[in-house]
């Protein structure tokens, strides 16, 4: 028999970290958690939304390779952090914030200068990379109040969370570049 996907242990508005402490489910780290989960979510939209271009298929790998830094996120912030020791969840590694950093500059290096603030638009995988950013900026946020409440989060999840936004803001001038689609300026208004 095929394992059942409810298992109605949450019906009461409850959860269990990893490691079997139960939490409140609007408890921070699920926000942090389930954020991150949203995050990787929309990273596979806007990897599906460039499936039929080429040129951006060495991008779709790198989405991949995120994606499973973002399950190795959320399995850190799923845990109990008094638990986790004893347990093998992945680790995230000073290396993987170097990688973003590397496409980072490898991506802006064929990107004309940036001369005003850009609105998101022109295109729907543009428009996905954008609200990729804001998602991920949101999880950034949900951990750095984490650690302001004196929860722990692993300080290297904080950076790539950082690093992660900074990439995808690039990723989404980058494929407007490859698809040779005009960012549209915003033009503040001025009175």
């Amino acid at each position: 028999m095929a394992l059942k996907i409810y298992t109605k242990t949450g019906d009461a508005g409850n959860t269990s970290l990893i490691g079997g402490t139960k939490v409140p489910k609007n408890h921070i780290r699920i926000e942090s958690y389930g954020t991150v989960d949203e995050l990787n979510s929309f990273i596979g939209l806007l990897s599906d939304s460039i499936i039929s271009f080429a040129a951006l298929q060495p991008l779709r790998e790198n989405l991949k390779e995120i994606q499973d830094r973002l399950f190795t996120i959320g399995s850190s912030l799923a845990c109990d952090p008094d638990k986790e020791p004893l347990m093998k969840i992945p680790d995230l590694q000073k290396n993987d914030v170097e990688w973003l950093e590397q496409y980072i500059d490898s991506m802006q290096s064929a990107l004309p200068v940036m001369k005003h603030f850009i609105l998101p638009g022109g295109h729907t995988a543009i428009s996905t990379a954008h609200i990729t950013r804001c998602v991920c900026r949101r999880a950034e946020r949900l951990c750095v109040a984490m650690q302001a409440n004196n929860l722990f989060v692993d300080p290297l999840v904080i950076q790539y969370l950082n690093r992660l936004s900074d990439y995808l803001f690039v990723v989404a001038r980058y494929i407007g570049h490859q698809l040779q689609i005009e960012e549209i300026a915003w033009k503040p208004r001025i009175h």
